[in-house]
């Protein structure tokens, strides 16, 4: 039975189809789940670029997720839980993991191939390998 799944959520299109994949589970009454958006933290403060306005600040963005996860959170029909956190996307969603004890991830994937998987990094994949419970990773279509 699963009593605590950890949906990580990015603010992209797939975040549709992750929350959508919810609905393939036949969840009790005891279960909770806890959707996530993990705020990525620049390396160094170097790499934003002092001399280009910034196309939306920190605080707009972290309303706009808060809302977008709460409109997500009234459509449950278990209790549920928000997380926003900042730091390495990957790191933040094992460690949530850990806290609550979830019995399962459910994750996106952005379908990344060759460089730019390379280049970018693959989040769902680096959850998947060290994660201490199984992963479900909702592909794009």
């Amino acid at each position: 039975m699963l009593k605590t799944i950890l949906v990580a959520l990015d603010g992209s299109e797939i975040a549709e189809r992750v929350i959508q994949s919810l609905d393939e589970f036949v969840l009790s009454q005891d279960t909770k789940v806890i959707l996530c958006h993990v705020f990525s933290t620049p390396e160094s403060e170097m790499e934003l670029p002092a001399d280009r306005p910034h196309s939306e600040s920190p605080t707009f963005s972290f309303f706009h997720i808060e809302k977008q996860l709460q409109s997500y959170q009234e459509n449950l029909s278990v209790k549920s839980e928000l997380e926003l956190v900042t730091g390495d996307p990957a790191d933040e969603i094992i460690r949530l993991a850990n806290i609550y004890k979830a019995d399962l991830i459910v994750i996106g994937s952005r379908g990344l191939t060759g460089m730019k998987r390379i280049v970018q990094g693959s989040v769902s994949s680096q959850v998947v390998e060290e994660a201490g419970c199984s992963v479900l990773v909702v592909k794009p279509n």
